[in-house]
């Protein structure tokens, strides 16, 4: 693969209508939109996208509308991650064969207390060596109920299919452990909007943000300042994107992020049960949020 991973990319919901079922047509006008701000790609069916409600079938048909609309040049990456070992070569088998560029897994996690470096590592190996495409290491502790031990991504980037992982346990020590594992053919992306410059100034070419879905142009933006060299440039931008990192993504979560994208003329909607859509005390404070950063739509934005 030619193109460099990097950049800012976007973790994109997964779009419901009135039924509970797909919108497609919202789904890929909202990829127009976020490649149109100027991010290098887009992830599906990662914790933003409702991973664990989505189903197998579902993730097919978002794959193919997203790969309508993402050009070569970008990225289409799509979280596969399960508890089960097969069901990982499976969802890999299938993103590969409808075009996309890598898949994202996170750790088996249900059976916690058992989930062992050495299991781990067998998990790992076990996928990688059967991938038919790239494979990214998601660490994301707050779901998942443990950190990612650095000394197997230092084993797993050696992998000849392993190319990068997605840190978003939010700790910039962590971040930088992981990022001593870091060459030409593996990249480490963070995953905490809040921490975007602060992890491109300690080595991460970029990040999967969930704030770039409401904020993209700001999360491209500290991006590149920090590209340039320009840190005072990418500290003020930083500082507008760091309360609704913080609040409507680490706090608020799924609901929030979807109210946020229609506030911004995008497209959210409702999550999918067992999640609730968020209440009007949580709409407001998205609105203030986004007035406060001039992004709401109408409000002079």
């Amino acid at each position: 693969m030619t193109k460099r991973l990097g950049g800012v990319l976007a973790p994109v919901v997964t779009t419901f209508g009135p039924d509970g079922a797909l919108d497609l047509a919202a789904f890929r006008a909202n990829i127009r939109a976020h490649l149109a701000a100027g991010l290098n790609g887009v992830v599906l069916c990662g914790s933003t996208g409702e991973n664990p409600l989505v189903d197998d079938a579902e993730r097919r048909a978002l794959v193919e509308a997203a790969r309508a609309e993402v050009p070569k040049d970008r990225w289409l990456i799509i979280a596969t991650g399960a508890e089960s070992t097969r069901q990982v070569l499976a969802r890999n088998a299938d993103a590969a064969r409808l075009g996309a560029d890598a898949a994202l897994v996170v750790s088996p996690h249900y059976y916690t207390p058992s989930m062992t470096i050495d299991v781990l590592r067998a998990h790992y190996r076990a996928v990688a060596d059967a991938a038919p495409l790239p494979i990214l290491v998601y660490n994301i502790p707050k779901y998942t109920h443990f950190v990612f031990p650095p000394a197997l991504i230092g084993e797993l980037a050696t992998h000849r299919n392993v190319i990068g992982m997605k840190d978003s346990s939010g700790d910039l020590e962590l971040l930088k452990q992981y990022l001593v594992h870091q060459s030409d053919r593996f990249t480490v992306l963070t995953g905490a909007g809040h921490l975007l410059a602060e992890g491109m100034e300690a080595g991460a070419r970029g990040g999967i943000l969930a704030v770039s879905l409401f904020a993209g142009a700001l999360a491209v933006a500290t991006h590149d300042h920090m590209v340039r060299g320009d840190r005072a440039a990418a500290a003020a931008t930083q500082a507008t994107l760091f309360p609704m990192a913080k609040e409507i993504v680490g706090v608020m979560g799924v609901p929030a992020i979807k109210v946020a994208l229609d506030k911004v003329g995008l497209h959210g909607g409702a999550p999918r049960g067992p999640l609730l859509p968020l209440d009007a005390a949580g709409v407001s404070r998205v609105e203030a949020l986004l007035a406060e950063a001039g992004l709401l739509a109408g409000a002079g934005a």
